[in-house]
């Protein structure tokens, strides 16, 4: 499958089977059983030490006798556990059913909950997930294998876009409750654009209401955020008078947008939530893997990967007596 093509355009079961084979051609190989790809691995087996950085690594991690005989602050690094539960939390809210690009964001999440699903599942990994969507969260245990994944997949495509809300829940709320259901340790993926919870006009500087909740999450376990975006909530196009629609309140408003002062102060407001989103996704511990609906998914993913895999690497190199590598 070319990632620019719609899966939109086909019937539930064609759209799984060509996700499938864009994910098993592209990415297979570089994914395919590999825990340790999605994310550094912080399971139970001991894999040495490294040098401690403020802000990126847990003081509870703290390996004291390497400190102490060098010097300088060092962390245990931990190997995945080769057989793990993988939990993931989708939005399929309203806010998801827009896209002015290659695909809608809830397409994009669905997609990203495909390539994560076909590529840990191989190794015998469980996965489940909960779906938050109109009628609130909907929970699926954690199964290994294929048929397990596609029901997932199919539940979420079947989601009714423009759907009233009728029993709303919460991002943060959603959270929360991955948390009390989730006791053993494990990987943790949230897919969603991250705009429920903020500050009334998205700026700050209040935290959004999720960055507790998914801090919690991280304490137990590893977790990566997924963020959805589309182009047109970064910057507006000169079209003349725009109507936009608020898809969660449907709300509307009609926008002047041949007023370039109106583009400019749009995209500062724009960037400066987007930069909110990502400081509280940080500050939060999550791994954070943005994807966008006008760029190629697939590449962005193989992107994350190899970057997380030369994190790996280079946090298990030996370290000499003294900090020097």
């Amino acid at each position: 499958m070319n990632a620019g093509a719609s899966i939109n355009e086909l019937a539930p079961e064609r759209r799984l089977r060509r996700l499938e084979l864009t994910i098993t051609r592209r990415l297979d190989g570089l994914l395919h059983g590999s825990y340790l790809g999605l994310l550094p691995g912080v399971g139970s087996e001991p894999a040495g030490s490294k040098e401690y950085r403020p802000g990126e690594d847990e003081v509870r991690r703290m390996d004291w006798a390497v400190t102490a005989r060098t010097a300088v602050p060092h962390v245990r690094q931990m190997d995945a556990d080769r057989e793990l539960a993988t939990w993931v939390l989708v939005d399929a809210t309203a806010s998801m059913d827009f896209g002015t690009a290659q695909y809608e964001k809830r397409e994009l999440a669905t997609a990203a909950v495909a390539a994560i699903g076909f590529l840990t599942a191989g190794a015998g990994n469980r996965l489940g997930a909960h779906v938050l969507g109109p009628a609130g969260v909907r929970r699926l245990p954690a199964r290994a294998g294929r048929t397990p994944l596609l029901g997932l997949l199919r539940t979420l495509l079947a989601v009714p876009r423009g759907a009233p809300t009728t029993d709303p829940v919460s991002l943060a709320g959603a959270l929360d409750g991955l948390h009390r259901a989730t006791i053993r340790r494990g990987l943790i993926v949230v897919v969603s654009d991250f705009l429920d919870g903020l500050d009334d006009d998205g700026l700050g500087p209040e935290p959004p209401a999720w960055e507790q909740p998914l801090r919690r999450l991280a304490t137990r376990h590893q977790v990566l955020a997924v963020q959805v975006t589309d182009p047109r909530e970064r910057e507006l196009p000169d079209v003349g008078l725009l109507t936009l629609v608020d898809p969660e309140t449907g709300r509307r408003r009609e926008v002047p947008t041949a007023s370039r002062r109106l583009r400019e102060r749009y995209a500062a407001a724009a960037a400066t939530q987007q930069l909110t989103i990502a400081k509280a996704l940080r500050r939060s511990g999550a791994t954070r893997l943005a994807l966008t609906t006008d760029r190629d998914w697939v590449a962005d993913i193989v992107r994350h990967v190899q970057a997380q895999r030369r994190l790996a690497r280079a946090a298990r190199r030996p370290t000499a007596p003294g900090g020097a590598a």
